[in-house]
């Protein structure tokens, strides 16, 4: 008889933040501001990150995650580690967002293509993406609120 050496893949969840105090995501000015509170404002013209907002079924914050940080005209987003993330954190929504270091708010071809690519693999997992924010300095553009996707 041969010997096994597969080991047992363990599987735990932890959310330490109380009830009480878990922010609550109404709109995207609420997503906005979570977002900032967690980005290098020195740092946001200078390169560009792609972080993930997760939230539970009442659409309270579970936590922020930087996924992604890249050069000043992109950063490359692995869909797989997206929803390692968000399935790891049991959300059941997601608001991704990414900056422009460049200021300009208007989403390209690819944050376009990205966003459906990502819409599409959360509907598999029920998962769903409530909003994909980009983000400036000073101001934010929601792909949700301009019916982009």
């Amino acid at each position: 008889m041969l010997e096994s050496n597969i080991s047992e893949v363990k599987i735990s969840y932890s959310n330490k933040t109380l009830k009480k105090f878990r922010i609550k995501i109404n709109k995207s000015s609420d997503a906005f501001k979570s977002f900032t509170q967690s980005w290098d404002m020195d740092l946001i013209e200078l390169q560009e990150e792609f972080k993930i907002l997760l939230l539970n079924n009442a659409n309270e914050v579970l936590g922020i995650h930087a996924l992604s940080k890249g050069s000043t005209r992109g950063t490359v987003v692995d869909l797989k580690l997206l929803f390692v993330i968000a399935l790891k954190s049991n959300a059941t929504g997601i608001i991704i967002a990414h900056n422009h270091p460049s200021s300009n708010l208007k989403p390209s071809r690819s944050d376009l293509e990205l966003t459906k690519r990502i819409k599409k693999s959360g509907e598999l997992l029920d998962i769903k993406l409530l909003d994909h924010l980009i983000i400036t300095k000073d101001e934010f553009y929601s792909l949700s609120d301009n019916d982009c996707y």
